[in-house]
């Protein structure tokens, strides 16, 4: 994995995230192809990764939606983790934590390829939306040169309902540690691969249903975010470095958004 990681311009430890990110989709999709999984989605950092690659920041968890009640959706991926995908094997480590301000549960799961162990990693069990999921291409580098299956598509949180989500996120009275959402929204939007109608209608639904605050939000990004949203700017390339040309930008973003017919 060295070889590959330098050959490739990756930080080592980003490829073996990413590894496990794949093997972690593999066992869902054959899950679903056994009947086991009605369905699932990636959602947060993690479908960010496999969608836009390096242009995304980093992430350490893997946000999952699955249908049903936490207990069902925990019975659902610890059964569909026992399948395995390729070489790689999966076990559950420790107690699931409760998240009951977002109904979710954290799992610490230790992968393993072949015999040897590979990583741990978080895995966050969430609701699924009612929005429709994107067959998204992975496109992460490297699999391919360390000659591992890769499935192909992978099932995504759609763009709307993710993008509506961050912004509720990063907000809303809990939005304490969400800086990094507002970079989020402004790389998907600077894509050009948004319908902005549609992103309207996301975000009116789900501020109507969490009722925590009022869509379209006000926008004022928080002292404490603006060392934390220039460094990430930075460290992913942005073309606007400043917390003052950031803030300007996703007040402009939440503005056609709010207009968009």
């Amino acid at each position: 994995m060295g070889r590959v990681a330098k050959d490739q311009g990756l930080a080592q430890e980003r490829l073996r995230r990413w590894v496990s990110f794949i093997a972690v989709c593999g066992v869902l999709e054959r899950a679903v192809q056994e009947g086991l999984l009605g369905n699932y989605y990636l959602k947060g950092g993690v479908a960010m990764e496999l969608r836009f690659a390096e242009s995304a920041r980093a992430t350490r968890d893997v946000d999952i939606g699955l249908t049903g009640e936490r207990t069902e959706r925990l019975g659902i991926f610890r059964d569909a983790l026992a399948l395995g995908f390729d070489e790689f094997s999966f076990q559950l480590k420790g107690k699931p934590l409760r998240m009951d301000k977002v109904d979710a549960v954290r799992l610490e799961v230790a992968v393993k390829f072949r015999t040897r162990a590979w990583q741990t990693i978080d895995v966050d069990l969430g609701a699924a939306g009612i929005g429709a999921v994107d067959f998204v291409e992975p496109s992460v580098r490297g699999l391919a040169a360390m000659g591992l299956k890769t499935p192909s598509p992978v099932r995504c949180q759609n763009l709307s309902e993710q993008v509506a989500q961050k912004l509720h996120a990063c907000t809303g009275p809990y939005s304490q540690g969400r800086a990094r959402d507002v970079l989020d929204i402004l790389l998907i939007d600077s894509l050009g691969r948004l319908d902005l109608s549609a992103v309207r209608v996301a975000a009116e639904h789900l501020f109507a249903e969490r009722a925590t605050h009022a869509f379209p939000p006000t926008i004022q990004i928080l002292a404490e975010w603006r060392p934390e949203l220039e460094f990430l700017a930075a460290g992913l390339g942005y073309q606007v470095r400043t917390a003052a040309e950031i803030e300007a930008r996703f007040r402009r973003f939440v503005d056609t958004v709010a207009d968009a017919e």
